[in-house]
């Protein structure tokens, strides 16, 4: 079943990730109609800076200071939708060091800064990438454009094998690159779509510079968040009101066999598989089994609510992860966040647990295919 997915050299990247604060600089060209200013924003490891630059002459400079290696979206005019639309925005990756800029005819899609290698090697990846990027970029734009639930729900499903050929591409990057920090860049993106195995593998093949850093830390926790909600753990006994308005906890359930199904009313895949799981619950209701379905719809309560009565599956239990997007933004923790525990990044994935409160299985995101649910259900169910 198809998933929808809820980016130098070693002393080089030792130095850098090692040191702290250090300063950076931008020496910019541009050629022909030029704009007043040009635009930076970036983080500085303490906030978000935006800073700007007046064109004199057709030059221009930034300056500041860099904890390592980050990324920044250089611009003409400031936009709140930081989406590295190249006719807009460029998207850079910025190293504590002097580096240059130059446009051409004031064409953002021209821009090119050298002197990062962390950019370098970014703009050689996305040259592999931009066959599959050049046709998912309508789908995209459709899917900016469409206010139909369901149709937009539609439109993510047509762009997962694009996503899926242009994550090849990142990893193949990782596995060549130890020691880059593009390949940090990238496992952020990836070890949500990985097993636990293969996280471990691609996270341990880096660096200890790159795994020590701020950004590596955050990744060993994701990395620990994914064991947690894989066989052989414990499974994190959530605790929260149903779709009915009823406490549900998952150590209510001791004794039975529990599918924990993350889903969402948005998700093509989930929804295509509903009517199986269906069957699979009717089949084994009644010898000690429950579904506790887990939505990742806190945004869109209505959805979620149609799409268990459209759907037929208010036969189980429902509740929402939890999502706090003000807590995200800010990288703060959520402990109600159910997905979080779970090590949840993709969907639909499901998680088997046994009567003792133990996990035993995980399809989809970081586990099995979900066809192989089926035959472990009959092996533990089917006597």
């Amino acid at each position: 079943m198809k998933k929808i997915i809820s980016v130098l050299s070693l002393p080089l990247v030792i130095t850098q990730l090692a040191t702290a604060q250090q300063k950076f600089s931008i020496a910019g060209t541009v050629t022909g109609q030029a704009p007043a200013k040009y635009y930076l924003q970036y983080s500085n490891g303490e906030k978000y800076v935006t800073d700007s630059a007046v064109v004199t002459n057709g030059r221009f400079q930034f300056a500041g200071i860099l904890p390592q290696i980050t990324t920044g979206v250089f611009s003409a005019a400031l936009s709140r939708n930081l989406s590295g639309n190249r006719k807009e925005q460029a998207y850079l990756f910025l190293e504590p060091k002097a580096m240059t800029i130059t446009v051409e005819n004031g064409d953002l899609s021209t821009t090119v800064l050298k002197g990062s290698v962390s950019n370098e090697d970014n703009v050689r990846l996305e040259k592999e990438k931009e066959a599959a990027t050049a046709q998912y970029k309508p789908l995209l734009e459709a899917l900016h454009n469409e206010k139909d639930h369901d149709k937009a729900a539609a439109i993510r499903e047509q762009l997962a094998p694009y996503f899926e050929a242009n994550s090849r591409l990142s990893r193949k990057f990782i596995r060549e690159h130890h020691d880059a920090f593009l390949s940090l860049y990238l496992m952020r993106f990836e070890v949500g779509s990985m097993s636990l195995d293969s996280a471990k593998y691609y996270f341990n093949s880096l660096s200890t510079a790159l795994k020590q850093s701020k950004d590596g830390q955050q990744i060993a926790k994701e990395i620990k968040q994914l064991e947690n909600g894989s066989p052989g753990s414990i499974a994190f006994n959530f605790s929260k009101k149903d779709i009915n308005g009823q406490q549900l906890a998952l150590a209510d359930f001791r004794g039975k066999y529990v599918l924990l199904d993350f889903w969402a009313s948005w998700c093509v895949p989930c929804r295509a598989g509903n009517p199986h799981l269906l069957e699979l619950y009717k089949q084994y209701k009644d010898k000690g089994f429950e579904i506790i379905s887990i939505s990742d719809d806190d945004r869109n309560h209505d959805a979620w609510k149609k799409a268990v009565e459209k759907d037929g599956i208010g036969v189980w239990k429902h509740v929402l992860r939890g999502l706090d997007m003000d807590k995200r933004m800010k990288n703060l923790p959520n402990p109600d966040d159910t997905s979080d525990h779970f090590g949840i990044h993709s969907l639909p994935t499901q998680i088997l647990v046994d009567p003792k409160g133990v996990i035993i299985a995980r399809y989809g995101g970081g586990g099995e295919e979900h066809e192989a649910m089926d035959k472990k259900l009959k092996e533990v169910l089917g006597k």
